[in-house]
């Protein structure tokens, strides 16, 4: 069973109880269909403008991740009843994944519940 490290954004955390990303990694659907089977290792909540980032990242690969997952909310938005690409809540997610990847030494996912529609899962290694 692969182990899941999830890491949201402060900006809606007070609107998202998560129910949608834990949904879909529990049975192996949308961001997490990659996997046979998962479980989640810990989350944590990314504080602007990726403050701690590395460190939490380090945290969630000591207890045991082996991927960490950004959400989709990070990188897309809800228009009426589907979620579309841009307008996410972090204007610079990529680079904040290619920091953690690099430095936490653990590939970071880019997608978890609520994958727009054509989106494909992008994952950066360490390296």
């Amino acid at each position: 069973m692969t182990k899941i490290g999830l890491i949201r954004c402060e900006k809606n955390e007070n609107r998202c109880p998560l129910t949608g990303c834990l949904t879909s990694l529990k049975g192996c659907a949308q961001g997490f269909a990659g996997y046979d089977a998962a479980e989640i290792a810990g989350l944590f909540t990314c504080q602007c403008p990726g403050n701690d980032l590395v460190e939490k990242a380090k945290i969630l690969k000591s207890k045991g991740a082996e991927a960490i997952h950004f959400c989709t909310c990070t990188f897309a938005h809800k228009e009426s009843n589907a979620w579309v690409m841009g307008d996410g809540f972090c204007d610079h997610l990529d680079d904040l994944m290619a920091q953690v990847a690099t430095s936490a030494g653990i590939p970071c996912v880019k997608g978890s519940a609520h994958l727009p529609e054509a989106y494909q899962v992008e994952t950066v290694v360490p390296g």
